[in-house]
């Protein structure tokens, strides 16, 4: 019987080879995202686990003596440089992880990453900040990406001890933060909802070219005497074949594109090719789970015969869908909506709240589908005024699921697409743009906070520096009752691009580094006077030093001069943007995932269209002709078709992008509390691209009207 399968799925002329084509298609898609989600799981769990060996927790008792450990953020031309500094307090203290022995005073190990910059950079502008012996660079084990700048500094015990944040290790391990399971099942989540669900549409959509003849053909075998598990069985080997070609070259573009794919920075850092690795039970899970999966579905596709082989040709009219089917919808927007009322204290119960319940609204999109199309075709044969319309209605009404079928990868990929949109624009709103680098370059400023006292040197240190201009120090404000986070300075010390004091007034309040918090210095501002004696003001400590650097070269000098007056700082020098680094590297990937989501989405939602249009142009091949003959032109017919796919399109369209800023909104204020900013003209111009690819989709399978509904079709059939 699997022999004669064989023969069978290769002996139906080009028919056949291009259904095998567009269902091993399909699944090498499947197949390629399936292993790189399991790969990119790996990954990010490899690089938080290193990432958690720079970030080790305090440890209580055990008779090792204790590392002292501080960690501390400085910058580099809009990138972060993560400073670690170390001393150890015996000879029994543990050794950080990636290097051989704890660095000692004047020493200090690096990223490769940060040695090649340091190698690339003058010294006064970035090595100097480090000071001492390279021991050379960190070991693979601490490696957290490529591209991450950290350098490990040795201090004595006195030297670290008076950094802020210090912590005391006992104990140190490399494996010591594996990724969370609540974090796994949301990664898994969301590209399950957002990539595998259309490829799933896709493997489906491709696995019916040619249902009907192949239906009409096992209802023939079922006839001279073939049992329903021998129907099966050829069938179920059919799809198995064109499934493992798929699974195959799937596996064989993953494992040619891994490296590649490593390099896409999704969280921000670029991954390392080695940890986008697959283990041997998941490639097998994956290389034998995938063509099961097809075979159950053409399995599946064949009950009509096996239940009856005569009913193959007589058709009846399905039984319309019923509202029912949107209760999984309504299940997943409730889900959404208890969460503005009870939010899980915990990420693993967030978890199990939201997941569900975007799936389950994803799942009701599929689901409801047939009876919005059905909803659709009655409202336009209730206005029906052209037979195209008319006969285009009609049939979508009496079959409303097939007319669906061809759209509902469009659906997922236009609701996925809506969320990602609205949840990224409304978070950017919320928390600023994500910069590249820094908003204003030239700004530099520095909170001293508790550190040591400013040299006297230091304005003129800095305005030795090429570059620099306007080097001003405001002191702290002795008066603050208002509760306002503020200095004071000569109003003749303040350089005109950062503003002016009110006529009359000789000491004004102003912010640290003189520009107000996410907002841009301005020579129109007028800074509020300070009742502070003007004579009293050299007595006061300094608060926070700022200076207008002409160009990045100076911003970065300045920087080292500051690091090296003020050595034990807690927070750099920075630029106004600085701080937002961090946040934007990961705004940045999470963009990146929703633009590969929103493009494989709508890929393969235009890939799961041409081959349903495809479909049911094989299916109607008889009919049409019939109508052919009767004398309907072509372009009546193509009138029809078109009809028949942009009627559901855009019923489903308007559906999907509704969802999607309901069910964006919802998940912003229950786990964020923000309200949903809609989208702007991006977003409309993504959404029209999409529907217009869509449209440029289904004319492209007009031509094959008029080939395949010829009256040699009608004689042959």
């Amino acid at each position: 019987m699997i022999g004669l399968a064989l023969r069978l799925a290769v002996a139906g002329g080009r028919e056949a080879l291009v259904r095998l084509v567009a269902i091993a298609a399909a699944v090498a898609v499947g197949t390629g995202l399936m292993l790189t989600t399991l790969a990119g799981v790996h990954a990010t769990d490899a690089q938080l686990t290193r990432y958690a060996s720079m970030y080790p927790q305090e440890t209580a008792g055990g008779s090792a003596d204790p590392l002292l450990w501080s960690t501390r953020t400085d910058y580099f031309r809009g990138d972060q440089i993560i400073r670690v500094d170390v001393a150890a307090t015996g000879p029994d203290a543990p050794t950080p992880v990636g290097v051989p022995r704890t660095p000692g005073p004047g020493e200090f190990y690096a990223f490769p990453a940060l040695r090649r910059l340091l190698a690339a950079t003058p010294a006064d502008q970035l090595a100097d900040r480090y000071p001492g012996r390279d021991l050379g660079a960190v070991g693979p084990a601490a490696l957290t990406s490529p591209d991450t700048l950290l350098v490990l500094v040795g201090g004595t015990p006195e030297q670290v001890g008076r950094l802020d944040q210090v912590r005391k290790i006992t104990r140190l391990e490399d494996d010591s933060a594996p990724l969370p399971g609540a974090a796994v099942d949301l990664i898994l989540g969301v590209v399950a909802g957002g990539l595998l669900f259309p490829v799933l549409v896709f493997i489906g959509t491709a696995t019916r070219l040619g249902a009907p003849r192949r239906e009409q053909r096992f209802a023939a075998m079922r006839l001279v005497g073939a049992t329903p598990r021998q129907i099966s069985a050829v069938a179920a080997v059919e799809a198995a074949l064109a499934a493992a070609a798929g699974a195959a070259a799937g596996s064989a573009a993953f494992f040619a594109f891994r490296g590649q794919l490593a390099g896409i920075p999704f969280t921000g850092m670029p991954f390392f090719p080695g940890d986008m690795a697959i283990g041997a039970p998941e490639a097998l899970l994956v290389a034998l789970g995938v063509p099961a999966g097809a075979a159950a579905a053409a399995w599946v596709a064949l009950r009509r015969v096996r239940i009856s082989p005569l009913g193959v040709s007589r058709r009846v009219t399905p039984r319309p869908p019923r509202a029912y089917r949107l209760i999984p919808l309504a299940l997943g927007l409730a889900g959404l909506g208890f969460a503005l009322v009870y939010r899980p204290p915990t990420s693993d119960g967030q978890t199990a709240l939201f997941l569900p319940a975007l799936l389950l609204v994803m799942v009701g999109l599929l689901t409801g589908g047939p009876w919005l199309t059905m909803v659709g075709a009655r409202a336009m044969a209730a206005r029906a005024s052209r037979p195209a319309a008319l006969i285009a209605a009609r049939r979508l009404a009496d079959n409303p699921s097939a007319g669906f079928r061809a759209v509902s990868g469009v659906m997922l990929a236009l609701f996925v697409t809506t969320v990602a949109v609205g949840v990224m624009a409304t978070i950017a709103h919320e928390r600023g743009p994500a910069p590249r680098g820094s908003l204003e370059a030239g700004r530099l400023s520095m909170v001293l906070m508790d550190d040591a006292p400013a040299p006297g040197t230091l304005l003129a240190d800095l305005a030795a520096v090429p570059g620099v201009r306007n080097p001003v120090l405001v002191r702290q404000n002795p008066v603050r009752g208002d509760g306002r986070d503020s200095g004071v300075i000569a109003c003749a010390d303040i350089p005109p691009a950062y503003g002016r004091c009110a006529a009359g007034t000789s000491v004004a309040e102003v912010p640290p580094g003189l520009i107000p918090w996410r907002e841009s210095a301005s020579a129109d501002r007028v800074w509020p006077s300070s009742p502070v004696d003007p004579a009293a003001l050299a007595g006061l400590p300094a608060d926070s030093v700022a200076v207008d650097a002409a160009d990045p070269v100076a911003v970065e000098r300045a920087r080292t001069v500051l690091e090296a007056a003020f050595p034990t700082f807690f927070v750099a020098p920075n630029v106004p943007g600085d701080f937002e680094a961090d946040f934007a590297d990961t705004m940045r990937g999470w963009q990146r995932l929703a633009d590969l989501v929103v493009v494989a989405g709508l890929a393969l939602a235009g890939c799961s269209l041409a081959v349903a249009v495809a479909a049911g142009l094989s299916e109607r091949r008889r009919p049409f002709s019939l109508l052919r003959l009767s004398g309907a032109p072509v372009r009546l017919l193509r009138r029809v078709v078109t009809l028949e796919s942009v009627v559901p399109l855009l019923t489903v369209a308007v559906v999907a992008v509704g969802m999607g800023l309901a069910a964006a909104h919802l998940f912003l204020r229950a786990q964020m509390g923000y309200d949903l900013r809609l989208p702007g003209i991006g977003f409309a111009a993504v959404m029209a691209l999409g529907v217009l690819g869509c449209l440029a989709v289904i004319a492209a399978t007009l031509p094959l009207l008029e080939r395949i509904t010829g009256p040699e079709t009608a004689r042959s059939e």
